[in-house]
């Protein structure tokens, strides 16, 4: 089942964006997903589980949490 993750990644460069796109680019089951630097915002698309979304984006050092905007989760 496809679904939407959404994250907010506190990144500061250039190079936490590349960081984060690199991760995200070796994860199984991303099919699409999007880096705004200047929201502080990762949506990841794909046949993925949130909390392994979670976990890949920490291994890059960068401060992740779940996006708190109603549902953190929507399902497609």
């Amino acid at each position: 089942m496809s679904q939407t993750v959404v994250l907010k990644v506190a990144m500061s460069c250039e190079g936490c964006v590349g960081a984060v796109k690199r991760v995200l680019g070796k994860m199984e089951g991303v099919e699409s997903f999007d880096v705004d630097q200047k929201e502080q915002k990762v949506t990841v698309k794909g046949n993925v589980q949130p909390e392994a979304v979670l976990q890949t984006v920490s291994k890059t050092g960068k401060k992740t949490s779940f996006w708190e905007e109603g549902a953190s989760v929507a399902a497609t």
